[in-house]
C-alpha cells in the first residue's frame, strides 16, 4: 500500500512578506505587481475574506477590498525558503516532486522515520518548517497520489487531513469532480451538462460510456473516480513548454503597436531558454493574445528556433481574429523537444 504525503504552504509569498515585515501581519494583503493592470500571484486569508484571490486583476481586487496591501513579490527570498522547506523533505524520502515553490507530493511508502506512520511524518514535516522558517504549512495523506492533493485543502490553514486505505473508497464516490487535480471550470461545466458532478456519477456510467462521451480524458477520469489510478511521485519533471507574456497597463490599439512589444519579448524568452539549457530543444513558436474583451487567442507553428519573422506572422494571425479590439496581454512561447519521450511510452494517465 502506497503511502503519499502532499505538503501545501499556506499563502506562501503572502505568510513570507508578513513574517519579514510584522506590520503587515493583520492587514489584508496580496503580491502582484504595482500598475492598475497588474495580476495578483497569491492573497493572505485576511484578503480572501473580501474575496481576494491569486491571479486576479490589481484593480478588481481593490474594488473589493480598499484598504488592500499590495506589495512586490521577491523571488529571491522565496526560493531560499522554499529550498530550506525541501531540505526538511529529504531528510524523509528522496522520492519528492515539486509543483511548484510552495508544494510538493512526498511518496514515504518505504520511509522508515516515525515507525512508518506518514500521518506523524507529515505532522513532524510541519513541525520542522515552522520552527526553521516560521512558517505554517497544511499537509494531505492518501495511498493514491491525487487524493492526498486534494486532502491538503482542507484543514487550511495550518492543519492536515488523512485518507485512510478503508476510506478511500467511500471519498472517491462522494468527491465532487471539481476537486480532481486537472478538471478546470471548462472541463467542469461540461461533465455537469452530461449529468456528471461526483465521482459515484462516473462510476455508474462506466468506462466505456465513458470513452464515448467525454473521450480518453473520460477513461482517465473513470480511472481515478473507480480507484484504479494510484500514482506514482516523478523527481524528474519534464518541461513540455516555457513562455513570456505581459499585460499592458493601457491596451494596444493597432497591430503595430503589438509588434512593437515583439523585441522585448523574445529577449525575455531568449534568456530564459538560455538559462535552463533549452535554446536547442524548441520545436514550435507560439503567440497568445487576450483583447480588451478578456477573449483570448494563439497562434502556433512548428519550427527549430526563434525566429522574428514567425513570429510577426502569428501574432498578425492572432491580432486579426480580434476585428481589431485593443489587447491587453501579449505572450509568446516555445514548445520543448523531450528526446526522453520518444523511447517511452507514455500511460493515458501520465
Amino acid at each position: 500500500m502506497k503511502k503519499f504525503i502532499h505538503i501545501d504552504m499556506d499563502c506562501f509569498y503572502a505568510a513570507v512578506e508578513m513574517r519579514d515585515n510584522p506590520a503587515l501581519a493583520n492587514v489584508p494583503l496580496a503580491i502582484g505587481g504595482r500598475s492598475r493592470r497588474g495580476v495578483l500571484s497569491t492573497a493572505n486569508y485576511i484578503a480572501r475574506e473580501y474575496g481576494v484571490r491569486s491571479a486576479m486583476s490589481n484593480y478588481r481586487a481593490k474594488q473589493l477590498c480598499p484598504h488592500l496591501v499590495i506589495v512586490p513579490g521577491r523571488m529571491a527570498v522565496y526560493k531560499e525558503v522554499s529550498q530550506q522547506i525541501r531540505a526538511i523533505f529529504s531528510q524523509y524520502t528522496d522520492l519528492i516532486e515539486p509543483l511548484s515553490l510552495d508544494e510538493a507530493y512526498l511518496d514515504v511508502t518505504q520511509s522508515t522515520h516515525c515507525h512508518g506512520s506518514a500521518t506523524l511524518i507529515a505532522q513532524q514535516i510541519r513541525d520542522q518548517i515552522f520552527a526553521q522558517t516560521g512558517l505554517t504549512a497544511s499537509a494531505g495523506i492518501a495511498p493514491v497520489k491525487f487524493i492526498a492533493k486534494i486532502a491538503s485543502d482542507e484543514n487550511k490553514p495550518n492543519g492536515q487531513c488523512v485518507i485512510l486505505p478503508e476510506q478511500v473508497d467511500d471519498f472517491l464516490i462522494q468527491l465532487p469532480l471539481g476537486k480532481i487535480p486537472g478538471v478546470g471550470k471548462v472541463t467542469l461545466e461540461k461533465l455537469n451538462l452530461k449529468g456528471l458532478y461526483t465521482g459515484g456519477d462516473v462510476r455508474q456510467q462506466g468506462i466505456n460510456w465513458m470513452q464515448q462521451h467525454v473521450g480518453n480524458f473520460g477513461v482517465s477520469l473513470y480511472q481515478k473516480c473507480a480507484g484504479e489510478y494510484i500514482g506514482q511521485v516523478s523527481n524528474k519533471r519534464v518541461r513540455k513548454s516555457l513562455s513570456v507574456e505581459h499585460t499592458y497597463e493601457y491596451n494596444k490599439t493597432s497591430l503595430q503597436a503589438c509588434l512593437d512589444q515583439l523585441p522585448s519579448l523574445m529577449e525575455e524568452l531568449n534568456i530564459r531558454l538560455t538559462k535552463q539549457n533549452l535554446i536547442n530543444r524548441v520545436n514550435k513558436l507560439s503567440v497568445k493574445v487576450k483583447f480588451a474583451n478578456f477573449v483570448v487567442t494563439s497562434a502556433d507553428q512548428a519550427y527549430q528556433q526563434l525566429d522574428s519573422a514567425i513570429f510577426i506572422e502569428l501574432l498578425t494571425r492572432a491580432y486579426e481574429r480580434g476585428t481589431h479590439q485593443p489587447v491587453r496581454l501579449l505572450g509568446i512561447g516555445v514548445g520543448i523537444k523531450n528526446d526522453d519521450l520518444l523511447t517511452k511510452q507514455l500511460s493515458i494517465l501520465d
